[in-house]
């Protein structure tokens, strides 16, 4: 009779260790967002040395989250997820501590070369809930660690700009403090969940970041779509890597005043995918919600270009509420249009796609931003990188526009009928 009982104990500590882990990873670089630039800045000459080195060293971060994310998957599943995720939130501290203590751009290359790798993850994290969860909880379990990852990032921006407005390094300090107390929560408390019969060999061709993009190929009723969120993420990526040096070269915020609107953003986000999105699904259908959403990220776009005051900014964040709805009806569009038998190189797909953006939209997004930085704040130029993410939005939006056109409408994508 204790035997149930004695099971079923180990599992709610692993899952609540991965609930917490997950939020105080994603609090900790929430934490440094709004202050890394300020960071940089003290070792670079001029907001275009600095908009150029902040694109270096977030490509940086990009490349290895690309190459170490399948890498720590596959060493996850031949050695267990515990080793390997506690290596990584201990790595993870460490380059925290590091970035606190860099009094160099080289330190801070090197360190985010770390922390690019450590911050992959989230993917031993998944796995872990998959081995301790029943496939009929999953996504259930699954949601759980959404909302870990979203309530994070809500605060973590917030936090991080409070405190770096008091010394720019605090922040760094608190999430390599976190992390390692969330390390040594998990040393004592975090039991390994796959057993070792169920462990596979590691090789190369599992552990390969371009297996995905070479059958890419293959996703022939879905390849407009795939289009579609490649541009929107790019767009997306933009966005997130030049916020906080568009809104300090444009409007002088400091890290307090980008805390507190990503805060707003996180929130935004929160309410709509959390509590909006199926009454927006039921209200307009899935292809008109995502055509609607494109729209919406097109003009917002515009608007976060044109406006010359920093106030205005919250208003295009409150009205956006379209584009935060649309991507996950995208995703659910692109789940349906596959066979269960192409789901996993579906999302292997579109996470290659995330990666390759978080790689190239930082280059992309801070060179045009240095080209225009010496430019007077209120010149209409300044907005050039949010011109390019609205031409992005745009090009999606036609493209979706075309395959819907092409391709039958689902009666899981409509809206119900209205009765009378």
């Amino acid at each position: 009779m204790n035997t149930p009982l004695a099971a079923k104990a180990p599992r709610k500590a692993s899952q609540a260790f991965i609930m917490v882990t997950v939020f105080l990873d994603v609090l900790g670089i929430g934490l440094i967002i709004p202050v890394l630039p300020s960071l940089i800045g003290r070792f670079t000459q001029g907001p275009d040395d600095l908009a150029h080195w902040y694109g270096i060293l977030a490509a940086t971060y990009g490349v290895m989250q690309f190459f170490c994310t399948p890498v720590l998957g596959a060493l996850s599943d031949r050695f267990g997820r515990r080793p390997v995720l506690l290596l990584s939130i201990l790595g993870l501290g460490i380059s925290w501590f590091v970035h606190a203590t860099a009094t160099s751009l080289l330190a801070l290359w090197l360190i985010r070369i770390v922390s690019g790798g450590t911050a992959s993850s989230f993917t031993v994290a998944n796995a872990y809930i998959a081995d301790i969860t029943a496939p009929e909880q999953r996504g259930k379990a699954f949601g759980k660690l959404g909302a870990a990852f979203g309530v994070g990032f809500i605060f973590g921006p917030m936090l991080g700009g409070l405190l770096g407005s008091i010394d720019i390094r605090l922040p760094f300090f608190l999430a390599g403090g976190l992390a390692i107390l969330n390390w040594l929560y998990g040393f004592f408390v975090l039991p390994e969940s796959l057993p070792p019969e169920h462990r596979t060999p590691f090789s190369l061709t599992r552990a390969n970041p371009f297996s995905a993009l070479l059958h890419l190929g293959r996703l022939q009723k879905i390849g407009g779509l795939i289009a579609v969120i490649a541009l929107a993420v790019f767009g997306q990526f933009i966005l997130q890597t030049t916020w906080v040096l568009y809104t300090q070269f444009r409007f002088g915020w400091t890290p307090r005043d980008n805390g507190i609107a990503l805060f707003a953003v996180g929130m935004m986000s929160a309410v709509v995918q959390g509590v909006w999105q199926g009454r927006l699904i039921k209200r307009f259908g899935e292809r008109r919600l995502a055509m609607l959403g494109l729209a919406s990220g097109t003009l917002a776009y515009l608007c976060y270009g044109l406006i010359t005051h920093g106030w205005m900014m919250y208003l295009v964040i409150a009205g956006n509420v379209f584009a935060v709805a649309a991507g996950p009806a995208l995703q659910s569009i692109v789940s349906r249009a596959v066979g269960p038998g192409e789901q996993g190189l579906t999302q292997g797909a579109l996470n290659a796609i995330n990666s390759l953006a978080i790689i190239f939209g930082p280059l992309i997004g801070t060179g045009i931003l240095a080209r225009v930085s010496h430019l007077p704040a209120n010149d209409w130029r300044m907005g050039a990188t949010f011109f390019l993410c609205a031409g992005l939005q745009l090009l999606a939006l036609l493209l979706a526009w075309r395959h819907f056109r092409a391709t039958p409408e689902e009666p899981d994508e409509r809206a119900p009928a209205l009765t009378h």
